[in-house]
């Protein structure tokens, strides 16, 4: 059995499902993001997208390869609070944040994880998060005072983990404010 196989745009490794062509791109699960599969890709001219449950979306019958559905798809970058911050800042509802703190602003905030886990829903996103470290994430479980940024090319939301709720939020950076608010 060949290790690597692509047959009606669906690559295989080692006879599981690990990817899609699309153009001249696959969308391969980060779980097979190796060496060998790299070198397979590049021999016949594609370029990898390394995207997180790849593989459990084809396992559960989703149509891959669709570009509608590769376009509504959106990267994710999760936000927390800074070390260096008012540790009373940390673990704090959206009103109590800006009654003491004012909005949450940019430069109180590190990134703790940029790419594509799969899903665009909030709620999975808080899950997957929350309960796990899937692969390039560097930050503590999701909690409140955490912000979920959804983001393409033509721009980002931003959303504040609240008690029970996601709110959308502006996560401008500080410098950005102060001129907004300098005017007339």
């Amino acid at each position: 059995m060949p290790g690597i196989m692509l047959q009606n745009g669906l690559i295989s490794y080692y006879g599981n499902p690990a990817g899609y062509t699309q153009k001249n791109q696959a969308v391969v699960d980060r779980i097979f993001q190796s060496a060998e599969m790299v070198h397979w890709l590049k021999g016949r001219g594609l370029t990898p997208r390394w995207t997180e449950g790849v593989m459990e979306r084809i396992l559960s019958g989703e149509r891959q390869g669709e570009e509608e559905y590769a376009v509504s798809l959106k990267s994710v970058r999760i936000w927390q609070l800074c070390p260096e911050v008012d540790v009373r800042m940390k673990f704090i509802s959206y009103a109590d944040m800006v009654e003491q703190f004012g909005p949450p602003v940019q430069e109180d905030y590190c990134i703790a994880y940029d790419g594509q886990p799969g899903t665009n829903d909030l709620e999975t996103i808080y899950e997957r998060f929350s309960n796990g470290q899937p692969p390039g994430y560097c930050g503590n479980p999701l909690s409140m005072s955490d912000v979920i940024e959804l983001y393409e090319q033509d721009g980002s939301e931003f959303y504040y983990i609240d008690r029970k709720t996601f709110r959308p939020i502006d996560f401008e950076q500080r410098e950005q404010q102060l001129n907004m608010d300098m005017g007339i």
